[in-house]
């Protein structure tokens, strides 16, 4: 049986000078994104999109969203799999192409760097990267491919492996 999830959010303008969206240059593209539970995040468009780059933008939060999505999969299966993470950490990339009448995102890049305690470990620590990207939300909700370029290490043991 299918559960569905609700996930309410609140997006709060926060960037009118006094006088509102009288022209392209004479707001901000400030917002606040809120939910009830965790602290707001101070939001902007791209830079490039006359934003605020020391706020997050949209196209930066999708890639966490992936991102994250991925690693939350990726310790749970390894919990399962009595693989011992000790260490994760991601670099994560997206790019998106403007054109005149929108822009879409072309790919995201996920690169997760992971330590496991022991090296018979690595092999299967991998795999698991496969299997946490079938099964993560966000990356089946986007129309865009999500590659993966993870690599697994042992922990002391300079052992490694990756997978592309």
């Amino acid at each position: 049986m299918a559960r569905t999830h609700s996930y309410d959010v609140s997006v709060t303008w926060t960037g009118n000078r006094g006088s509102g969206t009288s022209g392209y240059r004479a707001f901000d593209r400030s917002h606040d994104v809120t939910a009830d539970g965790p602290p707001p995040i101070a939001g902007s468009a791209d830079p490039a999109l006359r934003g605020d780059g020391t706020r997050w933008n949209p196209e930066q939060l999708l890639v966490a969203a992936l991102s994250q999505c991925h690693m939350l999969w990726y310790l749970h299966l390894c919990a399962g799999a009595e693989i011992v993470v000790t260490d994760y950490a991601d670099e994560a990339h997206g790019t998106m192409v403007e054109s005149a009448d929108g822009g879409h995102f072309v790919e995201v890049v996920l690169r997760p760097r992971v330590t496991v305690t022991a090296p018979e470990m690595v092999e299967k620590a991998v795999g698991l990267h496969k299997i946490a990207h079938e099964r993560c939300f966000i990356a089946n909700s986007v129309n865009f491919p999500v590659h993966h370029e993870p690599v697994v290490v042992a922990g002391g043991t300079g052992a490694s492996s990756s997978s592309p």
